[in-house]
């Protein structure tokens, strides 16, 4: 199991309801649906991943995050996720502050941008970063935003947003110290 996932279905309590936007495959729901008895649902947009979300038994919506969840009533869910997909969308204030008020709590996961690899490649190479945890290049990434685990901490700061709990991994393991120089990914629960 990913550490990421892991480090999640931890946080989630049993029978929880949740909704994860930008879902993928599913892979994170089913873990919760089969560990942890949770209503799980999804939000995703590849058509590709929602036939993978089925096959699993996953479900999910046909969906573009950026647009809002006006279809969802305040609190409807206990835990919204979103797992690496918030550098995906154009508008991440509005993505937010949605999953907030449609959960009580959101888990967020962000890949660290500024991690110890990337900045060597970018101060020795001079070429854009990538590495096993950032694996596109220039031309072909999904993301559209580059933050690092710092960024994050100051946006939830700025807007008064309460991080419970937070954790940073690299590619095996979770990192003990120095989270936004030798972390690949973040795990933060918020609430307002």
């Amino acid at each position: 199991m990913r550490p990421d996932h892991k480090y999640i279905l931890e946080m989630i309590e049993p029978d929880s309801r949740v909704l994860d936007l930008g879902c993928g495959d599913g892979e994170l729901l089913g873990l919760l649906m089969e560990h942890k008895n949770c209503r799980a649902a999804g939000i995703e947009i590849n058509e590709k991943e929602i036939y993978k979300c089925i096959e699993r038994g996953v479900s999910v919506s046909h969906g573009d995050i950026d647009s809002g969840l006006a279809d969802y009533s305040d609190r409807s869910f206990d835990y919204v996720i979103l797992n690496e997909s918030l550098q995906e969308v154009l508008n991440p204030d509005r993505v937010i502050a949605e999953a907030l008020r449609v959960g009580r709590k959101a888990i967020v996961g962000i890949p660290n941008f500024c991690n110890l690899s990337a900045r060597l490649q970018i101060f020795f190479l001079g070429r854009v970063p990538v590495t096993e945890g950032l694996p596109y290049k220039w031309y072909n990434t999904p993301n559209l935003r580059f933050l690092s685990i710092k960024d994050f901490r100051d946006f939830c700061a700025e807007r008064s947003i309460v991080i419970e709990r937070e954790c940073a991994f690299n590619s095996k393991s979770k990192t003990l110290f120095a989270h936004n120089l030798f972390s690949d990914i973040a795990i933060f629960l918020i609430r307002k």
